[in-house]
């Protein structure tokens, strides 16, 4: 959305933390996970703390978008996130993510499960990153 919209609007005041892990970290801890035989819970976060709204604002600037970014009621947030959906035939953000981010579930003070830093990995794949739309919807239906 950042490199296609001339606006992206935050939910709230974006000060909520996340900790988002590396696809192929994530890969590798659900193999090493599936060869236990005991049962664990394992919080599958990376190595960096963001702020949604830093984050964000690094997703721009590495993307090189001077996209105008908003704080907005989630309730307006979703309204206008259905309205892309829609045009997209996709479900881009639901009322139970917005709850999530807001309440501080995408972190935890438990130790890195992944190793990459994607603050790095975002620099290294500048140019390929949001080229292209990946439909949820599609994915899974289509």
């Amino acid at each position: 959305m950042l490199r296609h919209l001339p606006v992206f609007g935050v939910p709230g005041d974006g000060s909520y933390r996340m900790r988002p892990i590396f696809v192929d970290d994530m890969a590798k801890l659900a193999v090493e996970c599936a060869r236990e035989t005991d049962n664990a819970t394992i919080d599958a976060v990376g190595p960096e703390v963001f702020r949604f709204d830093a984050w964000v604002r690094l997703l721009a600037r590495t993307v090189d978008r001077r996209t105008l970014i908003v704080h907005m009621p989630p309730r307006l947030a979703l309204a206008a996130t259905t309205v892309i959906g829609l045009a997209l035939g996709d479900v881009v953000l639901t009322p139970d993510e917005v709850k999530g981010l807001r309440a501080d579930l995408l972190t935890t003070d438990a130790p890195s499960a992944g190793h990459t830093r994607l603050s790095e990995w975002l620099t290294e794949h500048a140019n390929a990153v949001g080229r292209r739309y990946a439909s949820e919807v599609a994915r899974h239906y289509r």
